[in-house]
């Protein structure tokens, strides 16, 4: 899927997507928020289960490229949020020759086969910040899911962030989000514009009990682990090499914190 989407993880992304699905309920005609969405792979693994996906980000994807349009429905939830399918195809036509070669691919295949058949599920595109969701009602949704974006809001406005999309969760409805780990303190990586966050300040931007369960123990030994694992370190993306300016500069592998997964359940009260 990716591939064909032409989609690279970030280099911690699969054990993300792995740890999401994992603790997924039922997906199929299930409604669903992707918090800090892009174009990111999570939402159109949703859509291929069924599931009618909000797909959320402050950045705008009203320009949304052809490839998702052709195999997902994809709609804005509001008239802005997601341009006409022919804009997109006048946008295509109008960029370099190159670009105007895999159009006319594109449009001779359609010709040739038809369109490809839909996702079963479809995707609502949102362009909205995360603290101020007006079109999302208060108990609508059955699972908000988030992959490694929540660190990316200023860190005194995370827990608004959280607030907000438990607010739009039905009791009993999960939010799984991934976010960034430090090991005692929260700190900025500049690299990838996250916040690295403890144990600490997790809890508190989530509001999880001193109760609720934890493995933050045991964060040197993970760390440990994620630095050997050839997997990851085997398989960075290509884009890592292009730059210095991202969170494995010129592809060296170098891990500077641990993603983890974060579960919170509404109250049913």
């Amino acid at each position: 899927m990716a591939a064909r989407l032409g989609i690279e993880f970030g280099w911690h992304y699969l054990l993300d997507l792995i740890w999401v699905i994992e603790h997924l309920d039922q997906t199929q005609g299930s409604r669903i928020i992707d918090a800090g969405a892009g174009v990111g792979i999570i939402q159109w693994y949703l859509a291929e289960e069924g599931a009618e996906v909000i797909s959320v980000d402050r950045q705008s994807r009203a320009d949304l490229p052809l490839q998702f349009r052709l195999c997902y429905s994809v709609k804005g939830l509001r008239e802005d949020d997601l341009k006409p399918f022919y804009n997109c195809i006048i946008a295509c036509s109008r960029q370099v020759t190159s670009k105007l070669r895999v159009l006319l691919s594109t449009i001779k295949c359609v010709l040739r086969v038809g369109l490809p058949k839909p996702a079963p599920g479809r995707i609502l595109i949102y362009n909205q910040d995360l603290r101020k969701l007006d079109y999302i009602e208060d108990n609508s949704i059955d699972t908000v899911v988030s992959i490694s974006a929540l660190e990316h809001n200023q860190r005194e406005k995370m827990s608004q962030v959280v607030a907000e999309l438990v607010r739009t969760l039905k009791p009993g409805g999960k939010l799984l989000a991934t976010v960034n780990a430090s090991k005692d303190q929260d700190w900025f990586h500049e690299p990838s514009q996250g916040w690295c966050l403890s144990e600490v300040s997790i809890r508190e931007v989530f509001g999880l009990s001193q109760s609720a369960a934890s493995n933050f123990d045991q964060y040197a030994e993970h760390f440990r682990v994620l630095c050997q694992c050839s997997e990851l370190r085997d398989n960075l993306a290509k884009f890592y090499f292009r730059s210095g300016d991202n969170g494995m500069p010129w592809g060296k592998w170098n891990p500077q914190y641990i993603p983890v997964g974060v579960m919170k359940v509404k109250d049913h009260s």
